[in-house]
């Protein structure tokens, strides 16, 4: 299907000097696509050039306006010299492929440069005409949308979703080609961004061309990821629940409405007609099959990280049937994922527990980048692992799958991970059903057969329907469903770890990282269940495992939320039981920490409101189950010394135990820490909605944290280690809550961190999450009636030579801003124009606001690099600027699009390079998102993005630290 691309350069402003003597420049710009470029006229000693130039035509096909970027580089012309590069601006042109996406980009974008940062911007105008379709054979893939939401996008339905899409594509990195040795910096990192660009066009494109072969038009829960193999080559990958949506019309009744996006009051309530109902699943034309059976696998089933669900005995041969030939379906399919994270209810039966699965690879050079058969093998035998555990708990589908690497030097760690499941076998036969609203139990009765159980748990009736077998505890990565009964509110529970590793090469290296993989998840599962135990929860959501590699030592990190669930069994206390060696003292020093533990147990149950009901013979008419034994074995060996005497971490049996008393010391002070916060009035999750709240108001502040530390001591001990890596992430933490203060009560949602050891002695902790206020007097029903004034901590609408712009965060009194319903009022005056704030959140919606429209993905790759690094403020004024850059060129090119916010906003990557003794570093970022058009939920009109010009503020920033 053969298009025409249309491209017209209108001005520039802002520009920096590049002619000393007159301190004005003389620009212009070439416009290029593929290998067609356009030159506008010279622009003689101007800072805010017009050029008003001819519309530049381009006849592509359209696979290549999937692929390519249009590229606009900004030039200043000499006469007797080469020219001189002022910046460059790619634009993704897949937006305007789609029929109920922007029919125009439109906007002023900030021109980039690698070395200097942003250096002015240029208003641009582009358009796209496709013809008809003249291909038999088609490469393209126009009209499929993308969307990074891990729930069906809010005013869509799905009439089917077909399930697993994955696809990666490989090439060399421009950066150790041997060109380099004559390439500047600039020329290396320009080069570096357009292959990025270029591959991500593709990977998507070929992603697309697999959701048609399914009979799909949508991809839900796309995450696409980079893996920088250093020589070894370039590697991008992606993975999505391909779907067919439809969209819901402002006509269609009001019972097929979604629900609001104003908050996650009820995000994914019971629907009378529900929006989510899959068809029966279509097996998908997968281009690779898998060359072994999962029945081939000789591994032991690890199934990680918890266990749950249920799988009790069915109701009738009907439904057994049913289920069997569902579970058929699914086990024929090769790789029967879905990435989504969010489910409506009657959707998800039966919850398994964690699956996850890690490996270690030694890289090779890619020698042809059309043949990616390699990196093919490592994730297939990977996911074949994951499905093998997911069948031995008794499941036939992996929900809220995620995929991820650590690479250093020619080791990568791939790793793995999802949530074992039982589906409706209902909405996979009869598609969309009337379905009853489902118990808010259901879900955590075990789908496995409790005489045969694949690893030890402790079970026990249900707490609520007293007829299935529940687990002691349950660990998931999806969000918490929202028709489950919590009792309390939930809080972030983290397990942090370091391990040294000495230095070694190739199969000695990669073997030595392959022998502590599996006790640092071990490790991790004690610190957390501990953690759980302390808060007296039994639950954990939106669990994620991070292990990343470096030189000289290995980081884990795992985040999750945690909460009291109903309809499991109250967790048991923590007691210390053992033998130490010396006098009366060391005794009086166990029960010291003995009564500060069951203080802070106790502490925390009131805090966090868990107060289990009562049960009795007369109120569940049926018997009372025996108490169940205690707990199982936790042991715990991540500040071990063996210097230091054993002791013994359990409740009645000789269970649970830690090998010293400092490590209690550190493991009862995170909760503590906690605790304090949250009775300040701070609540944080790593979830979309914080359970136990509901009462949102609008006011919102997203905000973006990067911390680097150096280690300066040679000699660490891994218990040294361990206490650095905790302080590092607890302080990150407390200058948050620091930094909202004046934003009490709030809560900080979606916490997502990545950890990373970009260089030997080098740890970086990133963090991005979204800061919202809500009214704890305010009861959900008055939210719908009235509506609240926004509150920030940080200055969102700065701009440069912006008067009106105050550089001050506002105090507790002076933080309220005032704003009229509609989003078209959030502008600030740029140079006598008016200009759209443009919103950003980790979420899928904006509180107090409708999603209306979506534009299309924004997908980004950005390099900076510096050799004035102690001039820029050093490592953290580096790191400041270019995450505010980033925010400035992300909202100027979805306002460009004509959109008011990005929901589903996520860092993927971030990843710092520096040599403070030759005063350089280099940045690396990957972002991405949904664009949309927001309204408020009393407004009638969307809410227009900007001037007919698309402009956006160049400096925006929601707070990065």
């Amino acid at each position: 299907m053969p298009g025409k691309l249309k491209a017209k350069i209108v001005a520039g402003r802002h520009l920096p000097v590049m002619d000393r003597a007159s301190e004005l420049t003389d620009a212009f710009v070439e416009v290029k696509f593929g290998n067609i470029t356009f030159k506008t006229d010279v622009y003689p000693k101007s800072l805010n050039p017009q050029w008003n130039s001819e519309w530049f035509k381009f006849e592509v096909d359209d696979e290549d306006l999937q692929d390519e970027p249009l590229q606009i580089t900004v030039l200043d012309h000499d006469t007797y010299s080469a020219n001189d590069a002022i910046g460059k601006v790619y634009i993704d042109i897949d937006p305007l492929l789609c029929s109920e996406a922007a029919s125009v980009i439109s906007g002023w974008f900030p021109i980039y440069d690698t070395i200097h940062g942003i250096r002015g911007e240029i208003n641009v105008l582009i358009k796209v005409e496709l013809f008809n379709d003249l291909n038999r054979f088609r490469q393209s893939s126009c009209g499929v949308k993308f969307f990074c939401t891990t729930s069906i996008p809010r005013y869509y339905r799905a009439a089917m979703v077909h399930g697993f899409v994955e696809e990666l594509v490989v090439n060399e990195d421009p950066e150790y080609q041997w060109i380099d040795r004559i390439r500047t910096p600039r020329a290396s990192n320009e080069a570096r961004q357009r292959l990025i660009s270029l591959m991500s066009g593709e990977l998507q494109r070929k992603i697309g061309l697999k959701v048609l072969e399914m009979g799909g038009n949508a991809v839900v829960g796309y995450l696409q990821c980079f893996d920088l193999e250093g020589e070894s080559g370039l590697v991008v990958r992606a993975i999505g629940t391909a779907c067919t949506l439809d969209k819901i019309t402002s006509g269609a009744p009001a019972s097929n409405d979604l629900p609001s996006s104003s908050g996650p009051l009820t995000p994914f309530r019971a629907l009378p007609s529900n929006p989510f109902s899959p068809a029966p699943f279509s097996p998908p034309q997968a281009s690779r099959q898998s060359s072994s059976s999962d029945t081939d696998l000789s591994l032991t089933p690890k199934t990680g990280m918890g266990s749950g669900g249920s799988a009790g005995k069915e109701a009738g041969p009907l439904k057994t049937l049913l289920r069997q030939q569902t579970q058929t379906a699914l086990e024929q399919r090769e790789f029967p994922f879905f990435t989504l994270t969010s489910f409506p209810p009657a959707f998800l039966l039966h919850v398994g527990g964690v699956v996850s699965a890690r490996s270690v690879k030694l890289l090779d050079r890619i020698h042809n980048p059309d043949e990616p058969e390699t990196r093919d093998a490592w994730w297939e035998e990977i996911r074949q692992e994951i499905k093998s555990h997911a069948k031995a708990l008794g499941c036939h589908a992996v929900v809220g799958y995620s995929e991820s690497t650590s690479i250093c030097e020619e080791v990568c760690i791939l790793s793995a991970s999802g949530t074992a499941a039982i589906l409706n076998p209902r909405y996979m036969r009869e598609g969309c059903l009337d379905e009853p609203s489902p118990s808010n139990c259901g879900f955590c009765h075990i789908p496995y057969d409790e005489f045969n159980m694949p690893f030890p748990a402790q079970l026990t009736y249900c707490y609520l329907c007293r007829r299935q077998k529940v687990p002691d505890v349950l660990f998931t990565t999806i969000d918490l469903p929202s028709d489950a009964a919590v009792t309390g509110k939930g809080c972030l529970i983290q397990a942090r770890l370091c391990r040294l590793k000495k230095r070694a090469q190739g199969e000695v290296n990669a073997t030595a990282i392959s022998n502590l993989l599996p006790f640092m998840e071990y490790e991790l599962h004690t610190q957390l269940m501990n953690k759980l135990k302390l808060r007296s929860m039994n639950a954990l959501f939106g669990l994620h495992i991070q292990i990343s590699v470096g030189e000289n030592m290995l980081l884990g990190l795992a985040s999750a939320t945690g909460v009291y669930l109903t309809a499991l069994p109250t967790p048991g206390g923590i007691q210390i039981a053992g033998k130490t060696p010396g006098d009366m003292s060391n005794e009086h020093h166990m029960l010291t920490i003995q009564k500060r533990i069951n203080d802070t147990i106790a502490k925390n149950k009131e805090l966090y409101q868990i107060t289990p009901p009562e049960l009795t013979e007369e109120v569940v008419g049926s018997p009372i189950p025996e108490p169940r034994p205690r707990n199982r074995l936790f042991r715990s060996h991540s500040e071990s010394s063996d210097e230091l005497s054993e002791l013994d971490l359990s409740h009645g049996k000789k269970d649970a135990f830690v090998l010293e008393v400092c490590a209690m010391h550190l493991l009862i002070l995170n909760p503590l820490l906690t605790s304090f916060f949250f009775s300040l009035g701070f609540h944080s999750c790593n979830t979309e909605v914080m359970p136990g709240i509901y009462n949102w108001t609008s006011g919102i502040q997203m905000f973006t944290s990067v911390r680097v530390l150096r280690l300066s001591n040679a000699n660490l001990t891994n218990q040294g280690l361990n206490k650095i890596f905790t302080d590092l992430c607890e302080n990150l933490l407390k200058s948050l809550y620091f930094k909202l203060r004046s934003m009490i009560p709030c809560c900080i949602c979606h916490l997502n961190f990545t950890v990373a050891v970009p260089e030997e002695e080098l740890i970086q902790v990133a963090v991005t999450a979204v800061a919202m206020t809500f009214d704890k007097d305010q009861t959900q029903e008055k939210l719908a009636d009235s509506e609240t004034e926004e509150q920030l901590q940080f200055p969102l609408e700065l701009c440069v030579d912006c008067p009106s712009a105050s550089t001050q965060p506002p105090s507790k009194t002076s933080g309220r801003i005032n704003r009229s319903r509609s989003l078209r009022s959030n502008r600030c005056s740029f140079g006598g124009s008016s200009v759209t704030v443009v919103k950003m959140t980790p979420l899928s919606f904006l509180p107090g606001t409708r999603v209306v429209k979506y534009l299309g993905i924004i997908n980004m790759f950005f390099i900076r690099e510096t050799t004035s690094l102690r001039e820029e403020g050093g490592v953290s004024g580096f790191l400041h600027s270019f995450v505010a850059e980033v925010f400035a060129m992300v909202r100027a090119h979805v306002a460009a699009l004509g959109g008011n916010a990005v929901v589903s906003y996520s860092m993927k990557e971030c990843v710092l390079m520096e040599n403070p003794n030759k005063n350089q570093a280099q940045c690396l970022i990957n972002v991405s998102g949904d664009a949309v058009i927001c309204v408020r939920e009393l407004d009638q009109e969307p809410a227009s993005s900007a001037t007919s010009l698309g402009q956006a503020c160049t400096s925006g920033m929601e707070g990065s630290t």
